[in-house]
């Protein structure tokens, strides 16, 4: 209720009352509120549906009379994550120069977050490093996406040439946030080459991260195109590991299903072809 009331902007009572009425004129309780959690009953779920199904066919609705007026107005929505930061504004902003009469949103989270958006199709395009495996989606190839390790530039381990994996173990880490796609590519490669970190600060920003090992805090696994700069001026080195870096890619995804606007699919074809030279290339 009150993580509701903070999303709608009025009070948790407010809420309960609307809930209550709604309860009341169905004549069916919508929520089971035994112990300490609230759970939706069966006609609970029922209601959630029916919105759902509301929610789409509005949405479709707004889809096809957007299409009626091409490219000279309407709005697309873009998810990213939050690594993707680092060069995907510069290509929505060229894009948005490219067709002026076209309204642009933007929505900036982990990959948990951008992956919650496109489920519940809250944006029409996302920009990720690895699309979901539970969804039906359209996916397409923007670029490389190099991972690597960075350690400040006085660490013992800077200079040194193929380091093994192991020779990473008992190194203090800094941890993006559960969630984010750049700790989960980390986590799946120390596990499969047998690498014990000491695990360092939690952190939920590649700035902070950043700062942290300029600072000497220790080092971290992170995208090379979000330390491009760091990189090409000597406040940041990267490691000589062995198998590094990892090259993923980078995509732009959409829901199969999501009926897209002009504006969506040309954002679409935007970034498949023009997105590549908005990647930084100093990390390569």
């Amino acid at each position: 209720m009150s993580a509701a009331a903070r999303k709608l902007n009025v009070t948790p009572p407010a809420v309960t009352m609307q809930v209550q009425l709604l309860e009341a004129s169905l004549d069916v309780p919508l929520l089971d509120r035994s112990g300490d959690r609230f759970r939706p009953t069966d006609a609970g779920r029922e209601v959630v549906a029916a919105v759902a199904r509301i929610e789409g066919a509005i949405n479709d609705c707004m889809a096809a009379i957007e299409s009626m007026k091409g490219l000279a107005g309407g709005r697309v929505s873009v998810a990213i994550v939050s690594t993707a930061k680092y060069f995907a504004p510069m290509a929505l902003g060229a894009f948005g120069r490219a067709h002026p009469g076209v309204d642009v949103t933007l929505s900036v989270g982990n990959r948990a977050d951008v992956l919650e958006l496109l489920r519940a199709d809250a944006v029409d395009v996302a920009i990720m490093g690895r699309p979901p495996e539970d969804l039906e989606v359209v996916r397409t190839v923007i670029g490389d996406h190099p991972h690597i390790v960075i350690a400040p530039p006085d660490h013992p381990l800077v200079g040194r040439v193929g380091l093994q994996p192991t020779a990473l173990t008992g190194q203090t880490f800094l941890m993006r946030e559960p969630g984010s796609g750049t700790r989960g590519l980390m986590e799946r490669l120390f596990e499969a080459e047998g690498v014990k970190p000491k695990i360092g600060m939690e952190i939920g920003s590649n700035e902070t991260i950043k700062q942290a090992v300029i600072a000497g805090l220790g080092l971290a696994f992170i995208s090379g195109h979000t330390v491009a700069a760091e990189l090409a001026d000597g406040r940041i080195a990267r490691l000589d590991v062995a198998g590094l870096p990892i090259i993923r890619q980078w995509y732009v995804v959409r829901r199969t299903a999501k009926r897209l606007t002009p504006p969506a699919e040309a954002m679409c074809g935007f970034l498949a072809e023009r997105g590549p030279t908005f990647l930084p290339q100093a990390a390569e």
